[in-house]
């Protein structure tokens, strides 16, 4: 399932989209946006939508039996929500996760493309306490589990975890998973700062290399939120 029909396969950004999303950030407003608008399509949405077709075609394939939605950021802000900034975004992000309306509590692979970096990795943003509340009693329960994963994700080198912690520590698991234990939602990330990668299709081919070493996670925390959620229906 797409948000958009098919664009064609990903060639790259150009130094018009760095120079699109630099602009965006210093000028944001509607005078500056509107006559650039099609750069904008052509430089920037257009691209990142077909660099996440491609991913998402990539994960499909790897996760036949998955459900999955691709879903391609707007670049304007909800005008109830501006709080004072500019009417537009400075940057532009896909999400490719299970397809529900609230997907924050569940995990969601994402890349996302801004003036100064490039991000992608697999997120768990917004868990609610209670499916939080059943990860700690999973690692409790059945450490080898996620010990397993973690293991292998501290042998490689692209992907960090992030989060927040908890202000007071939940309990003690011992020093491989206290740190995953300790969070209150989960980001395994890959940032970098905007290089001659971008303008290349070889990007796709990054993330997409990048992506499925978090496949595992992925099917981790899914199993996690249909537990929780099937007991709670």
């Amino acid at each position: 399932m797409r948000d958009k029909e098919r664009t064609g396969a990903f060639a790259g950004y150009t130094q018009e989209t760095v120079d699109f999303l630099w602009g965006i950030r210093f000028n944001n407003d509607r005078e500056w946006f509107t006559p650039r608008k099609e750069i904008y399509q052509r430089e920037l949405l257009q691209p990142t939508r077909a660099l996440g077709e491609q991913v998402y075609e990539a994960l499909c394939e790897k996760m036949p039996r998955e459900p999955l939605l691709l879903k391609v950021s707007r670049i304007y802000r909800d005008a109830r929500r501006l709080h004072g900034r500019g009417p537009y975004k400075d940057h532009l992000w896909f999400s490719i996760s299970a397809p529900l309306e609230d997907w924050t509590g569940h995990p969601t692979f994402y890349f996302e493309i801004a003036p100064e970096y490039y991000s992608y990795g697999m997120g768990f943003w917004a868990p609610p306490p209670e499916l939080m509340a059943a990860y700690r009693r999973n690692i409790e329960d059945r450490p080898e589990v996620l010990s397993k994963l973690v293991r292998r994700f501290n042998r490689q080198t692209t992907f960090t975890l992030s989060g927040p912690d908890y202000a007071r520590a939940k309990g003690q698991v011992g020093a491989l998973l206290q740190p995953w234990y300790d969070k209150r939602s989960v980001n395994l990330e890959h940032t970098a700062a905007l290089d001659e990668t971008i303008f290349s299709p070889a990007l796709a081919q990054e993330i997409i290399a990048g992506l499925d070493e978090l496949v595992p996670f992925y099917r981790y925390f899914s199993a996690l939120c249909a537990a929780v959620y099937h007991t709670e229906a």
